[in-house]
């Protein structure tokens, strides 16, 4: 099971080193170069973190209400038990 883990980890590492690596060189590289064939347009470099970033704040405000719900209604029933 830890080599599995160790695996995940690697892939997961790589994964992570290169969507930062594409997204560095696609705001800082294409003011400079033609843009039209590896990179999308530039709104977007702004426009889709953003929404990443709303959307991850949005499930794990969803999660922690969740687990407050959760956490609070199995004290009540173990208050009358």
């Amino acid at each position: 099971m830890d080599l599995a883990d160790r695996t995940v980890g690697f892939v997961l590492l790589l994964f992570s080193i290169s969507l930062f690596s594409y997204y560095t060189f696609w705001v800082i590289i294409t003011p400079f170069v033609d843009s039209d064939h590896f990179f999308p347009a530039r709104e977007y470099a702004i426009f889709i973190p953003a929404l990443a970033g709303v959307t991850l704040l949005s499930l794990i405000m969803i999660f922690v209400g969740v687990v407050l719900l959760l956490l609070r209604s199995g004290k009540s029933k173990s208050k009358t038990a």
